[in-house]
């Protein structure tokens, strides 16, 4: 089975293009957090390069942006070529097939840095606010 699912952020915005045939493709990078911290305490991230087909390539291209979160969902691709230069060069990318939106586009350009959050946006920028207010943890479960 060859399945993979993807958290991370765009580093540009996506690329919308047609093929001569019509159909609509969008490009973009995602930057996925490794899970664990370098010598240095620092994180590191991979830069995978995502593809997406259809409909679904239209939504992407109208509606992220860099630096958003995205989940992605779909298949690893790896395949070759001859360069111009006459060596063989691979390619690996994840072919989409599905993705979510992680965060509401207003609730990502209010949690920029030259725009800081509003005092009433989650801290996390969960964006379950539309959901009524916060109850608190009961330890007392009845069940």
């Amino acid at each position: 089975m060859n399945r993979i699912i993807l958290l991370g952020r765009l580093t540009r915005d996506p690329e919308v293009r047609y093929t001569s045939t019509g159909k609509v493709v969008c490009q973009f990078t995602l930057a996925v957090d490794r899970p664990f911290a370098n010598q240095d305490g620092q994180r590191e991230a991979d830069f995978i390069p995502v593809i997406i087909w259809g409909k679904q390539a239209e939504t992407c291209g109208n509606s992220l942006t860099k630096g958003q979160r995205a989940l992605i969902e779909g298949r690893l691709q790896i395949r070759s070529y001859d360069g111009k230069d006459g060596n063989k060069h691979w390619v690996t990318e994840v072919i989409a097939d599905r993705f979510e939106f992680i965060e509401r586009k207003s609730d990502f350009a209010n949690a920029r840095p030259s725009n800081p959050a509003p005092s009433n946006a989650p801290a996390q920028g969960g964006g379950m606010e539309s959901f009524g207010q916060a109850v608190p943890f009961d330890e007392e479960i009845p069940f």
